[in-house]
């Protein structure tokens, strides 16, 4: 419930279509789900680059980097991780405002949470890409040494040994990182912008 009284909503007189319309292309949240270490960043971060490549508008919000400034008063206990998502899916809807592609990749373990995002979002706005990997797969990649550590007691609330998963029910999107390259992954989510118009067709 909002804290904030005596509060209006002051209508814009600029609308996201005409944004849409000036940047040549439509705005969506694209939210990258999936367990540490499975890939979401690498996929962002080279989504981002693919696109802005082809003149579309896109920024990647990744989960560490978040966590460093607006996010800096939050851990990694269940009401943190969901003020957590909450905060960046209000961030997102601003971008998908603007008229921009806003790549959010993030844990975001509970299903719940990852909801109340699209739930804000306009129909078609919010696209959830499972980052699909096991743990197995993702403990052998951890060059931070982050699963040894939770394995060890650690680190508490550790997503997928001592907390939770909840993996997507119906993702518009599924890319298996532990059996494609980052490159497959990343044209698979080109492939779904392109099919629903939101971006245009690559020049052949």
């Amino acid at each position: 419930m909002s804290k904030s009284t005596n509060i209006l909503w002051h209508e814009n007189n600029v609308t996201r279509e005409e944004r849409q319309q000036l940047n040549g292309h439509g705005s969506v949240n694209i939210w990258l789900t999936g367990l540490s270490g499975s890939g979401k960043s690498t996929v962002s971060v080279h989504l981002g680059r693919v696109l802005i490549d082809r003149g579309i508008r896109a920024y990647v919000l990744d989960g560490d980097n978040v966590r460093h400034g607006l996010n800096s008063n939050l851990g990694f206990s269940a009401e943190d991780r969901t003020e957590n998502i909450r905060r960046i899916g209000e961030v997102s809807k601003l971008f998908v405002d603007a008229g921009m592609i806003v790549i959010a990749a993030f844990i975001s373990p509970y299903r719940a949470d990852r909801d109340r995002v699209r739930s804000i979002m306009d129909d078609g706005s919010f696209v959830e890409v499972h980052v699909d990997a096991s743990v197995e797969e993702c403990e052998k990649r951890d060059v931070k040494g982050l699963y040894a550590k939770a394995r060890a007691g650690d680190i508490p609330n550790f997503t997928g040994i001592s907390a939770p998963f909840e993996a997507p029910l119906n993702p518009e999107v599924v890319v298996k990182t532990a059996e494609q390259s980052v490159e497959e992954s990343t044209q698979q989510i080109i492939d779904y912008l392109e099919l629903k118009g939101i971006i245009p067709k690559a020049s052949s």
